[in-house]
């Protein structure tokens, strides 16, 4: 049936098919639904506060017998810099003048990394899965999260992070490609913004990082249907990880607006961009992206520069623009099916299983 059973066996799901935690976006019924389909349900706990995110993957239990993934941000602290920020509030004050906003002064917004209130989270919780963007945390937490039974993933973007996390005993490594929507999982480079210009695509990395580790490979990045998960299967992965065709179920926590956006994307309709949080991801193209980045080397820390930006996206929103609305999107969001999660997982599922078949018969 599958032609590689290593991930299956080690989260102890039906289908080697991870749904993108995307935060904000992937409820817990979209998690479930997936779960119940037989693939890994994830919930993107990354920007909640450690009791919402206890309350959440409790309710996420209730809703299935699954196994779960919770995922969780690794980044540097935002680091205060006045000059920077504002710089940032002087780039952005023409678009406040022009929405007739007062700029004086703009709400300041921090995400903090994971760190131990969220680890003690983790170790109550035991999800089976946990996974991290921007690296790994300490050694310390991350060896509790170990002690607590979970299996550890995390995204490499390069050859050179995905040995890094497998020296540091990750379980699973999920090759983020260059098509990926959302934020890239690169931590390693110095500068994030050059490192965009050498970023190599799902088809040339994944391969790359089979060939470097032990740990099985879970490709991320332009997967939208089963031909995609069947080619990532052919590269030597072991499981993909699909964000975007999901955002058109109706659990997604998705706007009229996001799905209208999505519905309409072209082929070339993203960008990848640091303009919305600071760090590069891949977004729709709209008029902040493309006026003031796409990428820009004078922001302040992430995920600082989305405070500047909320008084504009809530007033555009207002008059129907997204302007200055982040709308993350992947490269195949043409390829989004709209229909219910559980429907879909299965569907994905069974075409990459004819596609299997077909080739073998060919």
């Amino acid at each position: 049936m599958w032609p590689d059973r290593r991930l299956i066996d080690l989260f102890k799901i039906e289908h080697p098919i991870v749904q993108a935690p995307m935060a904000g976006f992937a409820t817990v019924g979209l998690a479930a639904a997936v779960c119940e389909a037989g693939g890994l349900g994830s919930i993107g706990c990354a920007t909640m506060q450690p009791q919402l995110a206890a309350k959440t993957i409790e309710e996420l239990r209730r809703l299935t017998s699954g196994p779960v993934n919770a995922n969780f941000y690794c980044h540097a602290q935002a680091k205060a810099d006045t000059g920077r920020e504002r710089a940032w509030h002087d780039r952005l004050a023409p678009y406040y003048r022009e929405l007739g906003i007062d700029h004086e002064s703009p709400p300041r917004l921090d995400i903090a990394p994971f760190g131990g209130a969220m680890c003690s989270v983790v170790a109550d919780a035991k999800p089976e899965v946990v996974s991290f963007h921007f690296g790994l945390p300490s050694p310390d937490l991350l060896a509790r999260v170990k002690a607590a039974g979970c299996r550890v993933i995390s995204s490499a973007t390069t050859v050179e992070e995905a040995l890094w996390l497998e020296a540091r005993g990750v379980d699973a490594i999920i090759a983020q490609g260059y098509e990926a929507g959302g934020h890239r999982g690169t931590f390693l480079a110095a500068d994030s913004n050059r490192a965009m210009a050498a970023q190599p695509g799902t088809l040339a990395l994944v391969p790359q990082i089979v060939d470097a580790v032990s740990v099985p490979v879970i490709a991320a990045g332009g997967i939208a249907d089963g031909r995609g998960i069947a080619a990532a299967f052919a590269l030597g992965a072991a499981g993909t990880q699909i964000g975007t065709a999901f955002l058109l179920c109706p659990e997604a926590a998705t706007s009229s607006r996001y799905r209208d956006a999505l519905r309409h994307a072209r082929g070339d309709a993203t960008v990848l961009t640091n303009v919305f949080t600071g760090k590069p991801a891949r977004a729709l193209v709209n008029r902040l992206a493309l006026e003031v980045g796409p990428l820009s080397d004078a922001l302040p820390d992430f995920p600082l520069p989305m405070g500047g930006s909320v008084p504009l996206r809530a007033k555009a929103e207002q008059q129907g623009s997204s302007d200055f609305t982040p709308v993350w999107s992947g490269q195949a969001a043409t390829l989004a099916s709209e229909m219910p999660a559980k429907t879909l997982t299965v569907k994905l599922a069974k075409e990459a299983i004819e596609r299997f078949k077909w080739l073998g018969g060919h």
